[in-house]
């Protein structure tokens, strides 16, 4: 089993300004946006907790608020993607 690995990503178009994710062995362990609607994220983290990442990325990417083209789920799982490129070059 891996370490938990920590990734930080500063979010663009959106309220929330930066969000952190906990991923070990391709499963979310925690998330936390930093800025915008703290009901609302805090309840996405909830339930992205325990997610694999891919599923994440499948279920909130292209989601849009008040036509900026983003959304904070939608940054959530660009954060995400950017990762899984990270990582896949890592390899």
């Amino acid at each position: 089993m891996s370490e938990e690995e920590i990734i930080q990503y500063q979010t663009h178009g959106t309220c929330s300004k930066m969000i952190g994710v906990g991923i070990k062995d391709g499963i979310i362990t925690r998330a936390e946006f930093l800025g915008g609607c703290q009901g609302n994220l805090n309840g996405i983290c909830n339930l992205i907790q325990g997610m694999p990442v891919d599923e994440v990325i499948k279920r909130l990417e292209g989601i849009d608020c008040a036509g900026r083209g983003t959304s904070c789920p939608d940054q959530l799982a660009k954060c995400l993607i950017e990762y899984k490129n990270r990582s896949a070059v890592a390899q």
